[in-house]
Parts: C-alpha cells; structure tokens; sequence
C-alpha cells in the first residue's frame, strides 16, 4: 500500500522558509534549530527522505499565497491585489518544476497517462525507484484574475481549485463569512469546462451547500476534520455531519489532517504532543465513514508544515513517515484491508481517475 496525501503547502514552504525538501525533515530540523521558522511553522515534518520512508506517492502540492490583510509580519507571499496574487503563485509553479527538473523521481501529474505512470512505479520493490507524484492544487483562487484564466492556469499544471483561504473575490472563506459572488459563480462554471476538481475546504458552510449544489464537475474537501469532534474559534474550518453527509452524495473524498488543534478542542502547543494520541485522527476518519455508511469518502490530508510542525501532531507521528499509522490504527478498530487501502489511497485515487480523462 502506498499514500496519497491530499494538501502539503511545499512550494509555500520552500519560497517562505527556505526549506530545502530534497533532503530529509531532519536536516531541515538541525539547520533551523534555534531559528525562527521553528516559532512561524514548527519543525519540519516533510522531505525526500521521509517520502520515500513512507511510501507517499502522490502529493496535492499547493500554491499558497496569502491576503495582506491576514498576513503575519514575517509572511513574504503576500498579496494585495489579484495581480501580485498571480505573480506569487506563478513563482511557486516554478518550485515544483524545478524539483521535477531537478529530481528523477518526480514527476507533475498533468495527464491520466502520467497519473498511472506514478501508480505503476509503486509495485517497485526498490523505493528509491519509485515516483512522487505532484497534483497542484490552488489553495484559495486570487491568483486568477478573472474566471476565464483557469484556463491559462490548467496550461500551468494547476488541476485542483480551492476558491477560498481567507474570503477572495469568489467566495467567503475561515473566519470571514459569505457564499459564492457572482465572480465565484462565473469561476465554477469555468472550471467545470476545465475538468477542474473543487476542493471546497475553507469555504463557508453556505459556500459548501452552494459547490455542492451547483459544481457539476469533481468534488473533494482535501484537508477537513468533523466539526462534531473538536470545537474552534472558526468553527467554518471543520465540516457538519451535513456537509459530510452532502459531500459523499457527490462522491466526494474528506482527508483527514493529524493536526491536534484540529483533533482536540482547546488543544495548545504548551499541553504537548502528548496530549493527542492518533486515535483521535482515526476517529475523525471513521466518524465520516460511520455517518455516510461506508468507506469510500476518507482519506488523508495531511497539510503537514502548513503553519504547524511535528510538535503539534499526535504524539505516535514524527513526520510525513508516519502517515501509515493511521490505517493500521483504523484496522485495530475493525476496518479490513481493502478499506485501509481506500483511505490510504484508493479513494484518493478513484477521484483522480474521475477527474483525469486526458
């Protein structure tokens, strides 16, 4: 079995922090140690090595830049306008063709044909021959200028849009309320003759109902815990059971994140990793399965070094390496192999064969 992990902020990472992921988690660690990417964004959870490590296959690589009214004071992806949006996250496709460059084993999932070539590579018993897979995902959609620009973005790699981080011109996001404008209409139907997939995580819950209700094309929730089990100051971040309930209507895949903030209601860094056992994230994954009635809408979302570490995962997990101890957690609890695979990656998978006709 291999993973998919459906969010992993790389590019913002390597451009914000100069994090060199090419190496492993634990270099990066000793090369910041008493810096202070340790105090922005925790220690490094994510690298070659830890990849290869934990058999992830395919990664949803995201383009992240954030709005100057959410920024923090040491943020340098910044926008203020649509305009600086788009330059930033242009340099950011740039990163990850640089690693695909740079590296043999990566490889930008573009077409179904390079989709299966990276599945194919995952029966090679030599890992180091095994390929990683990039689905580039946009994580909240002001870098496109106007809604006919998805399809420039398409030529760019670009096959997963998220119209909202922070509310954007399309829609209201975390912590700042509003469904789809009438920009947001005019982009889902542009996206649709893209054969773009949705990620409607960080939308609203009006936004939510309203994705489901009007996108005709591939919806996923690529990073969203259930609101049911942990309480946040921005509750919008985690999803009902009736988005989930609505979400699998749509055939819809969930990916759970080992985020304990996310996993434990009023969970701190000062209360320690210990504090949050994968068990929790477990839960998440099997509330889901438990509320639709079946396996087939989980899966992982990792959002590893996305403003947080491996100081704020539970305390089982060091790193991306980890990953698989979730399913093993799921199969102590009673779930067979075959609905270990489809968390891991099988369902993650189907919704790319969906998604990927060319």
């Amino acid at each position: 079995m291999f993973i998919i992990d459906a969010h992993q902020d790389i590019a913002w990472n390597v451009r914000q922090f100069g994090r060199d992921y090419r190496g492993s988690a634990l270099a990066i660690r000793l090369q910041e140690a008493g810096g202070p990417n340790v105090h922005r964004n925790g220690y490094a959870s994510l690298g070659m090595a830890e990849w290869v490590a934990g058999q992830v296959g395919i990664i949803f690589a995201t383009l992240f830049v954030v709005p100057d009214h959410r920024k923090d004071s040491w943020d340098t992806e910044v926008y203020a306008d649509s305009e600086q949006a788009h330059t930033l996250a242009r340099a950011q496709i740039d990163v990850y063709r640089r690693m695909e460059d740079e590296l043999e084993n990566v490889r930008i999932i573009r077409t179904r044909q390079d989709l299966e070539t990276v599945v194919a590579s995952q029966a090679n018993p030599d890992l180091l021959k095994r390929e990683l897979g990039l689905v580039i995902l946009m994580e909240g959609a002001d870098p496109i200028r106007e809604p006919k620009a998805v399809e420039f973005w398409r030529e760019q790699g670009v096959r997963i849009i998220g119209p909202a981080w922070a509310r954007t011109r399309y829609t209201g996001g975390t912590g700042e309320p509003g469904g789809l404008t009438a920009d947001g209409l005019e982009l889902l139907a542009v996206m649709a003759d893209q054969r773009m997939i949705l990620d409607v995580s960080h939308m609203t819950d009006t936004g939510i109902f309203e994705a489901c209700d009007l996108y005709p094309g591939t919806i996923v929730a690529t990073h969203a815990n259930p609101r049911r089990l942990c309480t946040l100051a921005t509750p919008e971040r985690l999803l009902t059971d009736e988005h989930i309930v609505r979400l699998a209507e749509r055939d819809a895949v969930i990916g759970v994140v080992p985020y304990n903030k996310f996993l434990k209601t009023g969970w701190v860094k000062a209360d320690g990793k210990r504090a949050v056992s994968i068990a929790k994230v477990a839960a998440a994954a099997d509330h889901i399965a438990q509320l639709v009635g079946n396996s087939n809408h989980f899966g992982i979302g990792s959002d590893f070094d996305g403003g947080f570490g491996a100081d704020s995962i539970p305390h089982e997990m060091d790193s991306v390496a980890d990953l698989h101890l979730i399913g093993q957690h799921l199969q102590q609890m009673g779930y067979d192999d075959a609905a270990v695979e489809k968390f891991n990656a099988g369902n993650w998978l189907r919704i790319l064969r969906k998604a990927f006709q060319d």
